[in-house]
């Protein structure tokens, strides 16, 4: 299989005070453990342009934008910050981040849309999953995952694609902004009791949402994948998958109380895979979302690639 990796330094440019989890060393990590696999060598190591307004606004109102980009300390305070709630923040390099991260899950649209890829990991960040069409909160600023979707449908005319979030977290900015779009099928799994404390009341068809418990491990996502996921996604037929791709629900993450490892994330991938390759012609692409454990994080990220490229 052919499997692109997209990435660019603008998004190491982003950071919210040596503090915070959400950190450039994030992706630091990941390539550098990358580049020391086997998988090195088979993957297309791509970059990608910074996104539009035009192409934020398929997804999130005038002022969210505004507030990103009018909000940016200046370039000549390098350290200062701006706070857009209490765990999310700006520096002077936040918004050329944020739209590189939104125009590289674009342009890994495009890659498999032309056969230029079967598949495209996106190590990007800021991450977007919490970023609702008006809001940005949860460290994510706009919805990578959420924009490449609107950008495949107006771009390529799709009419069903399936979004799978394994994050820890609920991606309650994807829900909010595909919740009742029967063009999109949304799957994931998330702790609850949790932040951001919902997901669980109601959710609209087109929403597959599941609560675990703190300490779920990995054979319970199984049954959930088995029983809940693949069949809804194969009476779906989805067109090109994307993936909300959090890797926080390691049991080594100290973000959350879950406790799947590597090899369950990888047998994920393996089943997302299978849907695709008989339903969307193997399109997948993955965004990069959570993952606070640098060695968990990039053991993870090189599972989920090792299935996407064919080396397991």
């Amino acid at each position: 299989m052919k499997s692109a990796f997209f990435s660019h330094d603008d998004c190491k440019l982003h950071e919210m005070g040596a503090w915070h989890p959400e950190a450039p060393s994030r992706l630091q990590a990941i390539e550098d453990a990358v580049r020391q696999s086997p998988v090195a060598a088979v993957l297309d190591w791509r970059s990608g342009p910074l996104a539009t307004e035009a192409d934020l606004a398929r997804v999130h109102t005038t002022d969210a934008i505004y507030r990103i980009r009018e909000n940016c300390p200046s370039q000549r305070s390098e350290y200062a910050h701006f706070p857009l709630d209490a765990d999310t923040g700006l520096n002077a390099h936040s918004w050329q981040a944020a739209l590189r991260a939104a125009g590289l899950s674009m342009a890994a649209v495009d890659a498999v849309m032309h056969g230029e890829a079967d598949n495209a990991f996106c190590a990007i960040r800021p991450p977007g999953h919490h970023a609702s069409a008006s809001q940005s909160m949860g460290f994510c600023l706009f919805n990578n995952v959420a924009i490449a979707a609107r950008y495949a449908q107006a771009r390529y005319g799709l009419k069903r694609i399936a979004i799978v979030d394994f994050d820890v977290h609920h991606g309650n900015g994807t829900e909010d902004i595909f919740s009742g779009d029967n063009s999109i099928l949304m799957a994931g799994f998330f702790q609850h009791p949790f932040y951001p404390y919902c997901g669980t009341e109601f959710p609209a068809e087109n929403m597959l949402n599941t609560p675990v418990d703190a300490s779920t491990d990995g054979e319970v996502i199984r049954r959930i994948v088995n029983q809940s996921w693949l069949p809804a996604m194969q009476r779906f037929r989805p067109e090109l998958i994307l993936i909300s791709a959090g890797f926080d629900a390691h049991r080594d993450d100290e973000m959350a109380q879950m406790c799947l490892t590597e090899t369950d994330y990888a047998w994920m991938t393996q089943q997302i895979l299978q849907v695709a390759q008989k339903y969307a012609s193997g399109r997948i692409v993955s965004c990069l979302e959570g993952g606070y454990n640098l060695n968990a994080l990039s053991k993870s990220v090189i599972a989920h690639l090792s299935v996407l490229t064919g080396l397991s």
